[in-house]
């Protein structure tokens, strides 16, 4: 196999031209068959194959630097620098990322995870190169889905001014921002970046501001040619910005994006190469089923099926039932998502309440002031938005939302350990970025009919408030406590003595099995479900002090900042002089892996919990 030969960075670059198309072939069957039995990320990966492959055609890795946009897509770059028999662990605990990791490879010169990024990033790298005085290339890759995100029109706005090379390469499998023109595209682009074309530019340019009247006719002389380029060339929006724009290029002609992406290095200021793919490319399942396949499961290669099929409704499911609901209560109620309708389970609203939904793209920024706007209007929006996504929007939530006092309902998914995608997607720090905003109320449920009255409570609050709520299936035990919502009050679940067991959200399952483990050992226990982590239940906790010789606190969330810290800081504070226990995750990142194995790891499990409260019990 030619794949087999490829063994590290530039191995590619001794294939013959009529092999790239084999390669193609083996790259896609070899991603087929991994991702079948690890899952992970097929669509966007099929989709880049020879993209990936002409761009270690056209520069030499590592001295040149590509930077990947979410990185998600970059299997095919990693089967090129010499990690193909890491795939066999991908995305596992100890194994290799689903995304670029430097830590990995000195081919991959960014870690990235989120959208919108590697403009900015690769506008470091090149003004790196400028004072460090290097003469390497610099390339960011980016999906047209990212650039409905407003952090690279900030890079593009600074990248326009540049004199020096920088290239962007638009990876759009959408065709959403122009569509092929055909011959006159490709020959104004072999002229416009000939090397006599630009020379000569740049020599009469020169010539002519050495003149009295130099400036004046230069900027005529733009301007002239701007109002042609209007007419015949595609992607002027880029042109206009004052950043070259080559393209549309058929993203599966291996050949045709090299010669583009060689045109591309000729040019001396930031330049686009605009290139179509087709997500899921080769693989019919995936190109029918583009969202399904955008982060897959294992699955059957046959028929495209998950091998494991989903048995019990996840806390999403239940999310997206009870929202149309409250939207039937209240014709008030709306939806926004970034970007995310079937991952936040607002697919099923969209298709009832069109009018009442709005996906703002991957603007987690705006999604936030625009439901600021929506709420200061009249009107009840509800952002559901994952963890470690609405991080990017901290100061419209403090800003837009909070400083008002606005009723803006924040429906938190994948909070807490989320697996597979590692640090970057791990929704651990929500608890604590929110806790620190005035006017912020917090709420965590402790199984799937608690998220139902939980939502209903916050629709019909007045303030901002969050629901967090963890990925996977829906926990459906402890169903006969189900007692009323009171503002800022935990509950009471089992109450006896010695020790007090304080959850939160998806730690009250752990907690009751803890609960029994130190019951078999003769410890008797009190849980309480927290409820609200924002505000905590001070009257309750004075009450458990008294009763009580030992508070444990359990989050999934890091330390700094979290609920156990909360708990502990009032206890002191009030001089209740009793031992807190703060079960929490250390302040520190978490790496990829199946979220059992992690909580092992980490020190959330039940079993290593019931250590920790036994050692601290006996050491009062």
């Amino acid at each position: 196999m030619l794949l087999d030969q490829i063994k590290k960075p530039n191995d590619i670059k001794a294939l013959e031209p009529v092999d790239y198309d084999r390669l193609a072939e083996e790259i896609r069957e070899f991603l087929i068959h991994s991702i079948s039995e690890t899952g992970g990320h097929l669509g966007s990966n099929l989709g880049v194959v020879e993209l990936t492959m002409a761009l270690h055609l056209a520069f030499k890795l590592p001295e040149d630097k590509i930077i990947w946009d979410v990185g998600h897509q970059s299997y095919t770059h990693k089967l090129l620098t010499g990690r193909k028999e890491g795939f066999g662990n991908l995305r596992k605990y100890g194994g290799m990322s689903g995304f670029p990791k430097r830590g990995e490879s000195d081919c991959d010169c960014f870690d990235t995870g989120h959208s919108s990024t590697s403009l900015s990033a690769g506008l470091g790298f090149v003004r790196a190169r400028e004072l460090k005085g290097e003469n390497n290339y610099v390339v960011s890759v980016i999906g047209d889905g990212a650039l409905t995100g407003g952090m690279a029109y900030e890079a593009l706005n600074n990248a326009a001014r540049m004199d020096t090379n920088f290239i962007i390469v638009l990876n759009d499998n959408n065709m959403s921002i122009s569509e092929n023109v055909g011959g006159m595209s490709k020959y104004l682009n072999n002229v416009r970046t000939a090397d006599h074309y630009l020379n000569m530019k740049e020599g009469i340019y020169q010539s002519l501001l050495k003149t009295r009247h130099g400036q004046v006719i230069v900027d005529s002389i733009r301007r002239a040619k701007s109002s042609v380029k209007q007419l015949v060339i595609p992607g002027m929006f880029f042109e206009d910005m004052g950043i070259t724009y080559l393209g549309p290029v058929d993203g599966h002609d291996v050949n045709g994006l090299i010669k583009v992406l060689r045109e591309a290095k000729r040019c001396k200021t930031a330049v686009l190469v605009h290139v179509l793919t087709q997500k899921g490319k080769g693989y019919e399942p995936a190109e029918r089923h583009q969202a399904r396949f955008h982060g897959a499961e294992p699955f059957d290669i046959e028929t495209g099926v998950p091998k494991k099929m989903k048995t019990k409704a996840n806390y999403t499911d239940v999310f997206s039932t009870v929202m149309i609901k409250l939207a039937r209560r209240n014709p008030k109620v709306v939806a926004i998502t970034a970007a995310m309708p079937e991952g936040t389970g607002l697919k099923r609203f969209r298709n009832v309440f069109p009018e009442r939904f709005f996906d703002v793209g991957i603007a987690e920024q705006h999604a936030v002031t625009f439901a600021a706007g929506l709420a200061a209007a009249g009107m009840k929006p509800i952002v559901a938005v994952y963890s470690s996504f609405l991080q990017r929007a901290y100061d419209q939530i403090l800003h837009d939302v909070c400083i008002q006092n606005l009723p803006v309902v924040f429906a938190i998914d994948r909070a807490g350990l989320v697996g597979s995608d590692g640090e970057t997607h791990q929704g651990i720090f929500d608890l604590s970025y929110l806790s620190s905003i005035p006017n912020m109320h917090i709420m965590a449920p402790k199984n799937k009919w608690e998220l139902s009255d939980m939502m209903k409570f916050a629709v019909a609050f007045e303030g901002p408030i969050a629901v967090r709520y963890p990925r996977g299936e829906a926990y459906d035990g402890l169903e006969l406590f189900r007692s009323p919502i009171h503002f800022g009050k935990g509950e009471v679940l089992y109450e006896e003595e010695d020790i007090a067991l304080l959850a939160v959200g998806s730690m009250v399952k752990v907690a009751d099995e803890v609960r029994k483990n130190l019951k078999k050992r003769g410890y008797s226990c009190t849980l309480v479900n927290a409820r609200f982590i924002k505000p905590i239940d001070e009257e309750l906790i004075r009450k458990l002090c008294k009763e009580h010789k030992l508070l444990v606190t359990m989050e999934e969330n890091v330390e700094s900042g979290g609920f156990g810290e909360k708990v502990l800081s009032f206890v002191n504070r009030a001089g209740l002089k009793r031992k807190v226990e703060t079960i929490t995750l250390a302040d520190e990142y978490v790496e990829h892996g199946n979220v059992d194995l992690l909580k092992q790891e980490v020190g959330i499990d039940a079993d290593s919990i019931t250590a920790r409260v036994m050692t601290a019990y006996v050491g009062l």
